[in-house]
């Protein structure tokens, strides 16, 4: 499947598709996922909703981040998520930090710096991301690998389920269908970012959408 023709896929019920994978596993263990995270507040309603059936890795792996300052802070508040998470449900899931490689980013997207939010450098950024989680997970021992960028409005979940299917065919692993935002998962995102005072970034995280967002903060 092109890229382009990704951009064009219709929604399917992700989200039915993940309960049927947890009602699966019948609560009888808790089978270990790697959670590719992008950020603490999209990492939240995830982490709370799915730490009761799976013994979870997050994976932050966003050379998308050209900024280092903005990288460490990130990373910094996915970790204290972590652990104020496991204060208040028990469940702890580990902080895994991948290579920080904003070059292997900028060449990734190559040609396609003028495209705007959403359309073909955000899918070969999350190719890249949703690659090098796949490769982890099959490299040490996960069952299932997944991604917290679907709980974003302004994300294409279709796309990125595609993505993490063709990812687990390459890297032999299972990809764990998601469309968090749905079950009010993003309001609930929004929510637990206030209750534990996360940070909340306004772009995602690279040069060309921030300078998107300012433009977009000019013309209010």
């Amino acid at each position: 499947m092109s890229d382009e023709e990704m951009l064009q896929l219709k929604k399917e019920d992700y989200q039915g598709k993940l309960d049927r994978l947890i009602a699966a596993y019948g609560g009888e263990r808790r089978p270990r996922l790697l959670l590719h995270s992008c950020c603490a507040p999209c990492s939240s309603y995830c982490l709370e909703y799915l730490l009761p059936y799976f013994d979870i890795t997050l994976y932050y792996y966003n050379p998308n981040i050209t900024e280092k300052a903005e990288y460490v802070h990130r990373v910094a508040e996915v970790k204290r998520l972590a652990e104020e998470l496991h204060k208040d449900s028990g469940y702890l899931a580990k902080v895994k930090e991948g290579e920080y490689e904003p070059a292997r980013f900028l060449e990734a997207v190559r040609g396609y710096e003028d495209q705007p939010e959403g359309a073909l450098r955000c899918i070969k950024c999350f190719r890249l991301r949703l690659a090098k989680t796949a490769e982890y997970a099959a490299n040490n021992g996960y069952e299932l690998f997944s991604t917290t960028l679907t709980i974003s409005p302004l994300k294409n979940a279709a796309a990125l389920n595609a993505i993490g299917q063709e990812q687990a065919a390459i890297y032999k692993t299972e990809f764990m269908p998601s469309d968090f935002k749905k079950k009010n998962g993003y309001k609930r995102s929004i929510e637990l970012s206030k209750k534990y005072g996360l940070y909340r970034q306004d772009y995602c995280g690279c040069a060309f959408s921030k300078a998107e967002r300012e433009r977009q903060k000019k013309e209010l």
